[in-house]
């Protein structure tokens, strides 16, 4: 995929690239440190179709939404020959006993037998976090399991 950056003179930079449907999609760092969603026109990828102003918060929430369907789809891939063994995104939610703790006071690997593969925040991939990571609410763990293990490491997050 060709990303193509263009500057704007006095507004910020422009990054994005072509999908498939030939409208563009991407985002305009602003100068003030804004973040801008953008979609152009079908007909004229110079012309803005949608524009939308997000948030730091919502900029990394969109970059988790994204970004964990990939890292999952490749290790479900990796391991599709081996019969039983799944691989999901959990998201931690808001309300989790486990929010702002350690990753090992969850004693997930013991409890399920499942195991935290990485963590996405914000956009960042964390792989093989330490039972020292901490966890917070709106993390998406990716976690490899069997379906019951899994569903054992939702009801954890939720419910201590």
């Amino acid at each position: 995929m060709n990303v193509e950056v263009t500057p704007l003179p006095g507004i910020g930079i422009r990054k994005d690239f072509r999908a498939a449907s030939g409208r563009r999609v991407g985002v305009v760092t602003l100068r003030d440190g804004g973040l801008d969603l953008i979609v152009s026109k079908s007909e004229d990828p110079d012309a803005c179709l949608a524009s939308m102003r997000l948030t730091a918060a919502e900029a990394a929430a969109l970059s988790n939404l994204l970004g964990a369907p990939q890292l999952v789809e490749q290790l479900r891939d990796e391991h599709r020959d081996l019969p039983g063994v799944s691989t999901r995104q959990l998201s931690v939610p808001g309300q989790s006993p486990y929010d702002g703790r350690e990753m090992g006071e969850t004693q997930i690997r013991s409890r399920t037998g499942s195991s935290i593969v990485a963590v996405m925040r914000a956009g960042e991939v964390y792989p093989s976090p330490r039972p020292d990571f901490t966890i917070v609410s709106g993390d998406i763990l990716i976690v490899v399991g069997t379906p019951d293990g899994i569903d054992a490491v939702t009801k954890i997050l939720a419910r201590g």
